[in-house]
């Protein structure tokens, strides 16, 4: 039973586990690049006899390095893998979950030891993960001049093909091709729902887990003033001609220089304190709209939703310096008026925390503005056009010898995954996990399998914007919902895509 038929060929997989099989590695695109780079995900060419399948493909072209994954090596190509964990009987109908990981569309793959499947696989799932292109690989703009012109949101497209290989081949393992739901966190998640707001992803699957959702998306000028960018920084001109001729090595490292000049400059507005400069592009033809909007929400109202964040999202960011200290109440003004916060926006985060330090009031009013609130809003859109939803937030947070151990942005994904033991997960969670968190992991990851089986995770649905999610936590965390006066304060928030400062 470790041999399975794919349409491309046999695949080999190893037991992780006496109850589980993994096979890693397996194409379910073209290498993008050569004559594929830029273009649209390509088939695969079909092999013979059987492939060894035990270990990952290489990962998307980036500068990151993460903690238990492999690197990009300059010349990797075969990028666009996929990884699947199996229930070893053979039992067939089994529910599918497709993982998107996270990393700003920019970092990250399917290899990272929190992304392991086996524990949910033991659980009951046939579970999948895979690469795609990221960086401007994936998310470029790239001008007119070439016939067929290159598209957008060429990283979607990748999820797409990963998506259709899971409907073409996933009974080969054992799953239902036709109860898929796909997850993912951070870019992942909002990657997912982009994916339901995609006529060319409608039937593909039927729920979504969207953990920490960022917005909002990118309108194409600011993705074409982000090439011009770019391209200077490469010392190229914006032009298809000379950005298909650079090599990635060059476009990542002219991107990081990008993102280094924003961080640096107080005046670059909302992106000196977050510079991700890649993400979906709301190009009107591959993606027609913004998760958010009316048409999307109607687009997708037959999928199930669970969506969840955490309470303390943008510790993280502070405590691995990818985003601006903000120390003094001069800043602090700054950061509002750079990102056109209503006036009542600051008075009133203080006034939830009249003993907080001002860069504790900039890290709240920033998490909720990046991934909590758009999280909310994502589920609100859903329920009021008819789909069944489920809200739910990780509060996990308590004091340990060695300092806070805090709810922030990707704490949660370890719980979920049930690899939480894992060494690389560590910094994540606070140090090694107690008893309580191992009974934490066990009732989220059965949420999890309850939502994917099922589509009800063990609590009621959405009905309303006043409804209080499902919260996570253990016994010595402090209450962790996202306070309902927060959200009042931010209910005049604009996320509509991104677009230049002066458009």
């Amino acid at each position: 039973m470790d041999v399975r038929r794919t349409k491309d060929g046999s695949v080999r997989g190893h037991r992780p586990a006496p109850d589980v099989v993994a096979f890693l590695g397996i194409p379910y695109a073209a290498a993008p690049f050569g004559a594929n780079r830029f273009r649209e995900p390509r088939p695969v060419e079909a092999w013979q006899g059987v492939r060894e399948c035990g270990h990952f493909g290489p990962v998307a072209p980036q500068s990151a390095w993460l903690p238990g994954a492999p690197s990009w090596s300059p010349g990797d190509e075969d990028i666009l893998t996929l990884n699947v964990w199996t229930p070893a009987s053979g039992a067939g109908q089994v529910p599918v979950l497709v993982w998107i990981h996270g990393g700003a569309y920019t970092f990250g793959s399917s290899a990272q030891p929190d992304f392991d499947g086996t524990a949910l696989a033991g659980a009951g799932l046939v579970v999948v993960t895979f690469n795609y292109r990221l960086g401007f690989e994936g998310f470029g703009h790239i001008p007119a001049g070439a016939e067929p012109p290159y598209p957008e949101n060429r990283g979607l497209l990748d999820q797409i093909a990963a998506l259709r290989w899971v409907r073409e081949n996933i009974a080969a393992f054992g799953g239902d091709p036709a109860n898929v739901t796909v997850a993912g966190q951070s870019a992942g998640a909002t990657s997912a729902a982009c994916l339901m707001a995609m006529d060319r992803a409608a039937g593909l699957f039927r729920r979504v887990i969207a953990h920490s959702a960022v917005g909002p998306c990118y309108s194409t000028e600011l993705a074409a003033e982000t090439t011009r960018r770019v391209a200077e920084a490469a010392g190229i001109t914006a032009t298809a001609a000379q950005l298909t001729s650079a090599t990635p090595h060059a476009l990542v490292a002219a991107s990081d220089r990008v993102v280094d000049g924003y961080r640096r400059d107080p005046d670059s507005g909302p992106r000196h304190y977050n510079p991700v400069i890649y993400g979906p592009v709301v190009d009107g033809e591959i993606l027609p709209g913004d998760p958010l909007s009316g048409r999307a929400a109607g687009t997708s109202r037959a999928v199930d939703l669970l969506v969840s964040h955490t309470t303390e999202e943008c510790w993280l960011m502070d405590a691995v310096g990818s985003t601006a200290k903000v120390t003094t109440d001069a800043q602090l003004a700054r950061f509002a008026q750079d990102f056109r916060l209503p006036e009542a926006v600051v008075p009133g985060y203080r006034e939830l925390m009249p003993a907080a330090a001002v860069l504790d009031v900039y890290l709240a009013i920033f998490g909720d503005l990046l991934f909590s609130e758009y999280t909310r809003r994502l589920a609100e859109r859903h329920a009021q056009a008819g789909g069944r939803t489920f809200t739910s937030c990780f509060a996990r947070h308590r004091e340990a010898p060695e300092g806070v151990v805090r709810a922030w942005h990707c704490a949660d994904v370890p719980f979920a995954f049930g690899t939480l033991d894992r060494k690389s997960a560590e910094f994540l969670v606070g140090g090694r996990p107690d008893a309580a968190d191992h009974e934490l992991s066990r009732r989220m990851m059965g949420a999890w399998v309850d939502f994917a089986t099922t589509g009800d995770p063990g609590w009621s649905p959405l009905n309303g914007p006043t409804a209080s999610p499902h919260v996570w936590d253990t016994a010595d965390s402090p209450a962790g919902a996202q306070a309902p006066a927060a959200r009042t304060l931010l209910a005049d928030v604009d996320f509509s895509p991104l677009r230049l400062p002066d458009a």
